[in-house]
């Protein structure tokens, strides 16, 4: 077999196999180079294998020349891109982007120099500033360190024409200012520009609602400062503000998120609809919602006034709703570490509300249909109105607990304040109260009736804290005192607690009765009456005092000291002034009746 040259070809193989007659011809490695003449193949073989390796190389070269033009066209695209900005003045477009956006949002605007990031696919500003409404403030109502501004590229570059898709606020700082009669700052957002009022303005004409819309509007990392107008009063300041807005347009609803760090402690996210803006007034914009808030601390937060002393680290899960005329929210909220009065004391396990409001924006009042509190297995229900007066919120509602297990309750008397003797607790039984709750919230003061049945106050014999009164009456309340019923009338208020129309029966002693006052220091005043079962007390008091005529029952005493520290005092001036006025008045007969009394309760008569 001859070759056409007479050469014999020298092929560069792989791990691939030529035949010749049976057997193969392999490389010993996968670069080896071997060397076949024509004598080696067949003629057909041999033509065969020429023209796959002419077809590879034509191959081969084709590719190459194919990656040298797109490299070619890549370095171009990059040349390009870096160059391109260099072209545009992309400043020129900044009284035209200034004017857009003060006509839209009804502000003057103002920005910083701008500048055009092709591969970010943006113009940046260096700074941004939105003017106050005026009758609020004169300083800016947002300051942002950048803004970038998402724009179609082609309309940019081949017509100049600036055409907005996306609005990205970073580190924004945002004030956020409410009047006493509810109106916000932002109300005016979107309606008539003040950029020009160098003349007085015409007779207002009918809001006309701005035409603008971009695919996405984000806030990141901001500041939120919510605060009273025309106040010295700190603001309320939420930070790491991100707010992602898609589809955005005054004229449509539209997807929003938000997330922030709340005052104080805790965070929030609050995700839903909100649209299509109100031309009249932004804040009454209808929106819906899921909102979740944890770990918010209710006393560093702003939200509720110090001087009522109610604080909490509070959980909340539910949605709110508005119409632009009403908002409805419905909810559970959770507290721990629950305060009720500024002297109180945390109490030791949550408090979960579950709760439906309706609150009007234009009244500011609102109505609490649903407020079921629950301690436990412990249900009181809370329902009524309030409204806003200046700065203050008025209550006018009503707590309403029927047989609440004492047991679950007792953790919540720290909360509310209440001091039991020092060593005592309560034990079994339940509670059921009735309450009127008015007043401004730092004020609040609450009336109506409470009854504690079948309990026992554990660790407290107030039969020994009587001396004899266990000998005269023949019963014995041991270290513990129970009680079969103990129904008074209270009023609370921030200055202490008054009690009424007391009723206290202990089936070891009798049946006590009487009122008092425990002060804002619980500091005791009560005057109360005891009428002790069985017959023996008369003749004991007889047999003390030699007080021959004394027919009745009844011991009137006083109790002071402290709620932790009681003291049970003789109402010497109440026995002698009241059942015993008809004695004989012998001066032996009233000083052994003295003497009587003072032993009675434990007290040495003083020389």
């Amino acid at each position: 077999m001859n070759n056409s040259d007479g050469r014999n070809q020298k092929f560069l193989r792989g791990r691939s196999a030529i035949p010749r007659n049976s057997s193969h011809l392999c490389p010993k490695s996968e670069s080896e180079e071997f060397t076949l003449s024509s004598d080696d193949l067949s003629p057909k073989t041999y033509t065969y294998l020429l023209e796959k390796l002419d077809l590879r190389d034509k191959e081969q070269g084709q590719m190459k020349r194919k990656l040298r033009i797109v490299g070619i066209v890549i370095a171009i695209s990059l040349v390009i891109l870096v160059a391109l900005p260099s072209f545009i003045n992309v400043n020129s477009f900044r009284p035209r982007l200034e004017s857009e956006l003060t006509e839209s949002l009804g502000r003057q605007v103002k920005l910083g120099d701008l500048g055009l990031s092709i591969l970010a696919g943006s113009v940046s500003a260096d700074d941004l500033s939105i003017a106050d409404d005026p009758a609020f403030s004169q300083s800016p109502f947002v300051r942002a360190k950048s803004l970038r501004v998402g724009v179609e590229w082609m309309p940019l570059i081949m017509s100049r024409s600036l055409r907005v898709t996306s609005l990205t606020l970073d580190r924004p700082e945002i004030a956020l200012l409410r009047t006493a009669s509810g109106k916000w700052n932002f109300s005016s957002l979107g309606g008539k520009s003040e950029a020009k009022h160098s003349q007085p303005a015409p007779a207002p004409a009918k809001s006309v609602t701005p035409d603008l819309s971009v695919s996405r509007l984000n806030v990141s990392n901001g500041r939120l400062a919510v605060g009273k107008a025309h106040s010295q009063q700190k603001p309320q300041v939420y930070d790491k503000v991100n707010i992602e807005v898609r589809d955005f347009s005054f004229t449509s609803e539209f997807p929003f998120t938000l997330t922030a760090n709340l005052p104080g402690s805790g965070d929030l996210k609050l995700e839903g609809k909100a649209g299509p803006i109100n031309s009249e007034d932004t804040a009454l914009t209808p929106f819906q919602a899921g909102i979740k808030i944890h770990q918010l601390d209710l006393a560093d937060s702003g939200f509720i006034e110090p001087a009522s002393g109610l604080a909490a680290l509070a959980d909340f899960d539910g949605r709110v709703t508005s119409d632009g005329r009403q908002v409805r929210t419905t909810g559970t909220l959770r507290a721990d570490k629950l305060k009720l009065n500024p002297k109180a004391t945390a109490a030791r396990r949550s408090v979960e509300v579950k709760y439906s409001l309706i609150h009007d924006l234009e009244k500011q009042s609102g109505t609490l249909s649903q407020g079921d509190i629950r301690i436990g297995k412990a249900v009181a229900r809370l329902t009524g109105n309030y409204r806003t007066q200046g700065d203050s919120t008025l209550l006018d509602m009503k707590l309403v607990g029927q047989s609440m297990p004492v047991d679950e309750l007792q953790a919540m008397l720290p909360a509310l304040g209440v001091t039991l003797p020092s060593g005592a607790s309560l034990n079994g039984g339940t509670l059921s109260a009735s309450l009127a709750i008015n007043g401004p919230l730092d004020k609040l003061a609450s009336t109506g009736p409470i009854k504690l049945s079948n309990t026992k106050l554990a660790g407290f014999d107030l039969g020994s804290k009587m001396s004899a009164i266990a000998s005269l009456t023949g019963g014995k309340t041991g270290p513990d005192t129970s009680i079969q019923n103990l129904s008074t009338k209270v009023y609370v208020a921030p200055n202490g607690i008054r009690t009424e129309q007391i009723n206290l029966v202990i089936p070891a002693l009798g049946e006590i009765t009487g009122t008092g006052i425990i002060s804002a220091s619980n500091a005791l005043d009560f005057r109360m009456n005891a009428r002790f079962t069985g017959g023996s007390l008369v003749g004991g008091l007889t047999q003390l005092a030699g007080l021959k005529n004394a027919s009745s029952g009844n011991l009137p005493f006083l109790i002071q000291g402290t709620t932790s520290e009681p003291r049970f005092l003789p109402d010497v001036k109440g026995l002698m002034g009241g059942k015993m006025k008809g004695l004989s008045g012998s001066t032996t007969t009233g000083q052994s009746a003295v003497e009587a009394l003072t032993n009675l309760f434990g007290k040495k008569k003083q020389k």
